[in-house]
């Protein structure tokens, strides 16, 4: 599946800056299970008529963190959240997530093995629109936190003034000035819609993956990652260190 870029030509890129949830870890399935009975708490205050499936939230909202999707299903209720409220709800979800992520992460060689090599020649950084303290515990149960220093973790949620999510591309570019790297300098490895348009729009080069992807949806995700700007496509952490690690 991989997909070779002239665009993606490594010479001179010193940095990496890598996703956190489904494309480090296959979070996203878990996170949404956990979080579904806050979230379908949250929608039966707003007036939804029903509870929603994991499944179904994830389709609603992937790639986004939970305080963009609760504004945005706020929004579709006609409502506009306060902000202690928002915090609130944002507050119970992430302590949920984060507790279930721990019993259910483990290490996965087929990641760790291709960042280590990666991290010989790349500095790595974390980029996500997750809580820090989701980000930090994920890391740790999966053994890569050595892999990414606590000052090289950016998240959407807590790094920034205001708490944002991709598809902005605020955190990515929060990153880029704190590392000092301009985006001719890095690479960006994404596996959502929204997450390779927040990369893209920082104007950072972008590999999609789709590792953490079931089966049935690869296909549909791999156009739409090349769809949203990614300059090439990779089923796996070793195909990655195909394209960046030439010869």
């Amino acid at each position: 599946m991989t997909n070779r870029s002239t665009d993606l030509d490594p010479a001179g890129v010193t940095t990496l800056l890598v996703d956190a949830d489904g494309t480090l870890f296959p979070s996203e399935e878990p996170a949404y299970a956990a979080s579904a009975d806050v979230t379908n708490r949250f929608l039966a205050e707003l007036g939804a008529e029903r509870p929603y499936s994991p499944a179904e939230l994830q389709a609603m909202t992937n790639g986004k963190n939970f305080r963009a999707a609760a504004q945005e299903l706020a929004r579709g209720y006609g409502r506009e959240l306060q902000r202690d409220d928002l915090d609130r709800w944002v507050a119970q979800e992430k302590d949920v997530v984060t507790a279930h992520l721990r019993t259910v992460l483990r290490p996965d060689p087929r990641v760790r093995d291709p960042l280590a090599q990666l991290a010989q020649r790349y500095g790595l950084a974390a980029v996500t629109s997750s809580a820090s303290s989701r980000l930090d515990a994920c890391l740790a149960v999966t053994g890569l936190e050595d892999l990414f220093e606590p000052r090289h973790r950016f998240s959407a949620e807590d790094s920034l003034p205001e708490p944002t999510s991709k598809p902005d591309p605020a955190v990515y570019v929060l990153a880029g000035e704190r590392l000092g790297v301009t985006p001719d300098r890095a690479v960006a490895v994404e596996d959502s819609l929204n997450g390779a348009l927040s990369a893209v729009a920082a104007g950072f080069r972008t590999i999609g993956t789709v590792q953490f992807v079931p089966p049935a949806e690869r296909e549909a995700r791999t156009a739409g990652l090349r769809e949203a700007g990614c300059a090439a496509v990779v089923s796996s952490w070793e195909q990655a260190c195909e394209l960046l690690l030439p010869g």
